[in-house]
């Protein structure tokens, strides 16, 4: 079997993860796509291809090729522009035999616009942190708050607010913001893996112990069957597919959702090495075994600490 992530950049982690799966289920490549030739992935990758930007016209039927004519049959979006776009397009891949990690347009529409996500959980009774809606009534004693942008991620334009003239000087920085309360409470990915006809498989919550530019490197799973519980009816209800990246806090015993990535994480190579390996269970979906329900059956306590590791390369071999 051969498989194509895009927007392989620096995910050099989740080759590795798809390269150790295959080699346990009768082999192929993986192959990284990018549209920048410096990708690490491309070095580390058993093949390259180096692809139009995903706003380029030519963008799908260019990769639908490339699919083909390297016979891929699972492909892997990573980054959250592209993934409308191929819940979009997903039937053109079908069509042709590749399966594509992507959920459908509504879902990942909700999870992208964090007003629409408010909206959703309000909704659908997901408990989610106090929201302000009329920023006229906003007093002293409702600080601190925590603004983001309604569209955002890696924690960019996101600020903790300590009082009134604090925050009538952010709110002037962030575009269409969400105003909520600030939760001293301790913060938790999970890492939830659903198969194609949403039917949750794996979910393993993990404690965020340290974060930088918006991912954990320093991260514990936590088996919890509060926040798996709320985590699986989370993404029944919007039915996701695949790995998705559900971030929420546990404040005194009530799990509150913050937001959803429809996508693989960084750190998501924990929950793999805990024994919940997303790549393995793609694999098996795509070769038509019928998986059942693992949930809770992880390492507990187990804790990645991530690294930046170098790479070197000669200028004569750039990718070309």
């Amino acid at each position: 079997m051969n498989i194509l992530v895009t927007s392989a950049s620096r995910k050099v982690g989740l080759i590795k993860a798809f390269q150790k799966a295959l080699k346990l289920h009768d082999g192929g490549s993986v192959m990284a796509a990018d549209v920048n030739p410096l990708s690490p992935a491309f070095y580390v990758a058993d093949d390259y291809i180096i692809v139009p930007r995903s706003d380029n016209p030519v963008f799908i039927d260019s990769l639908l090729d490339t699919c083909k004519r390297l016979q891929v049959k699972l492909l892997i979006p990573t980054r959250d522009e592209e993934l409308i776009l191929f819940a979009v397009h997903k039937e053109k891949f079908t069509d042709n035999g590749i399966v594509v990690m992507v959920s459908d347009h509504d879902a990942i529409r909700i999870c992208q616009d964090k007003e629409l996500f408010t909206e959703f959980c309000q909704s659908n009774n997901f408990r989610i942190p106090c929201t302000y809606h009329n920023l006229d009534d906003l007093e002293e004693k409702d600080f601190p708050l925590f603004v983001k942008p309604k569209h955002g991620k890696g924690g960019m334009g996101t600020f903790k607010v300590n009082n009134l003239n604090e925050f009538k000087l952010i709110n002037h920085f962030v575009v269409e913001p969400i105003i909520q309360e600030f939760i001293d409470a301790p913060e938790y990915t999970v890492d939830l893996f659903a198969d194609f006809n949403g039917k949750v498989i794996t979910a393993v919550p993990r404690e965020r112990i340290s974060v930088w530019g918006g991912e954990s490197f320093t991260t514990k799973t936590f088996n919890n069957p509060v926040i798996i519980r709320e985590a699986v009816r989370l993404a029944e209800k919007l039915n996701l597919v695949g790995h998705n990246t559900i971030q929420c806090f546990l404040d005194e015993g009530i799990v509150k959702f913050i937001e959803v990535n429809p996508r693989f994480g960084g750190a998501a190579s924990l929950s793999f090495a805990a024994g919940a390996s997303s790549p393995i269970n793609l694999i098996k979906i795509v070769k038509g075994e019928i998986l059942t329900p693992q949930l809770g059956d992880f390492k507990d306590g187990f804790i990645a600490l991530r690294y930046v590791e170098d790479l070197f390369i000669s200028e004569d071999s750039i990718k070309k």
